[in-house]
């Protein structure tokens, strides 16, 4: 039998999406289609634009049968951990192959910077800290120290977003009986802010753009296939907003005010003095000024923003700690008729407790799941918040 599986955030689900999602299909026919999808905040630390359930109803209406949840711990993370638990995740649900979407577009040339990394790990590591020390992000640093020693070798754009994803997902899919496959990104570029006029396909970055910047959602309705439309429609008539960073910023600016800079250094990602740059700026008017005060050619946003939805949820080092590693549980979101039938065979074999409810959650992994999702609706009118503990999941 063979299972797709594929590593989404859907946020929101776009054309470009609709195309790795049927390209991937038609190259490699598989019985069932499974998604292991981030919850309700996403890989670069900003808040999903609807509820995690809204979202694989998305999946489930262009195509996949399975939509798992990727844990808080794994899920608001660097590529690395971000890889390491999706992979483990389409492992235990028994997927055969994995096909992601890549600046690249060529699989061999993965295979060929892992095996390179590989043998010149220590020495790659050295490298990079110099560039570090030059003020340099860890992106930049590690791809400029890789390309300088190997300027000859026809390797990968380590500075571009989804090769950096694709190479950890190879990397961490290595020591398993799954077979990786890539697609090339078509039309948009992952950070593109504007939408092209000359293509149907934007990226998500573009399209929570203009969503932010007040347009209406009728304005995305050449970029998202009719049932994203749909669902992004229904889910602001209901609550009243499509959710954003400055949603949460007051709950932020709180969390600053009532925590001591001692008490910041346990927060998770937290080091080398952030928390007096975060005291001292916890005062701006505007998320978005928080942000640009804080940047600095060392700190990343993407870094900054997963350290603010760190602080936010009150997640501090030592809560990672005993959530990492392994997952300690599948938390299922959604299912069509075929899915249901695959997982009423496979959770037979299963080795780890699968989830359908809040109440279930156990382990630390799963407390900071449900936590994370509890803070996601707080940004709703009380009257209209729906709580981890009062979701079932979408049957479509």
């Amino acid at each position: 039998m063979k299972v797709l599986g594929v590593i989404v955030e859907y946020n929101p689900f776009h054309h470009g999406h609709a195309y790795h999602l049927q390209t991937a299909k038609n190259l490699l026919k598989p019985d069932v289609t499974i998604a292991v999808m981030s919850g309700s905040f996403l890989q670069r630390g900003e808040p999903a634009l609807t509820d995690k359930w809204t979202r694989a109803e998305m999946a489930l209406s262009q195509g996949v049968d399975i939509v798992m949840e990727l844990p808080y711990s794994s899920a608001v993370q660097k590529a690395d951990y971000f890889a390491e638990g999706s992979v483990a995740i389409l492992k235990e649900m028994g997927v055969t192959d994995i096909c992601f979407g890549s600046e690249s577009g060529d699989i061999s040339i993965f295979y060929r910077t892992l095996h390179l990394l590989k043998e010149n790990e220590k020495i790659i590591n050295k490298e990079t800290q110099k560039y570090l020390r030059t003020g340099k992000s860890y992106p930049r640093s590690f791809s400029e120290a890789f390309h300088s020693m190997f300027p000859e070798e026809k390797s990968l754009d380590l500075t571009l977003p989804n090769n950096i994803l694709g190479y950890h997902y190879v990397k961490a899919a290595s020591d398993t009986s799954i077979s990786m496959h890539t697609i090339q990104r078509k039309g948009a570029g992952y950070h593109d802010e504007k939408p092209s006029d000359a293509s149907s396909i934007a990226s998500a970055t573009a399209l929570r753009t203009m969503i932010a910047k007040g347009k209406k959602l009728q304005s995305l309705a050449a970029y998202v296939p009719a049932s994203t439309l749909d669902l992004l429609s229904a889910y602001k008539k209901q609550y009243g907003i499509l959710h954003s960073w400055e949603n949460y910023y007051p709950m932020l600016q709180y969390a600053l005010f009532r925590t001591s800079p001692e008490e910041l250094k346990g927060i998770y990602e937290c080091e080398e003095g952030l928390e007096h740059r975060l005291m001292k700026y916890r005062t701006a008017e505007s998320f978005a000024e928080f942000l640009d005060n804080l940047k600095t050619k060392r700190y990343t946003r993407t870094r900054l923003q997963r350290l603010s939805t760190h602080i936010l949820h009150g997640v501090t080092k030592d809560e990672v700690k005993q959530a990492s590693g392994k997952p300690s549980s599948l938390r299922l979101l959604g299912m069509n008729k075929k899915g249901q039938q695959y997982l009423n065979r496979k959770k037979k074999t299963l080795s780890l407790p699968l989830l359908s409810r809040a109440g279930e959650a156990e382990t630390m992994a799963d407390q900071l799941t449900v936590r994370s999702g509890d803070i996601h609706s707080l940004a709703v009118d009380s009257r209209n918040r729906q709580f981890e503990h009062k979701r079932r999941i979408i049957i479509l």
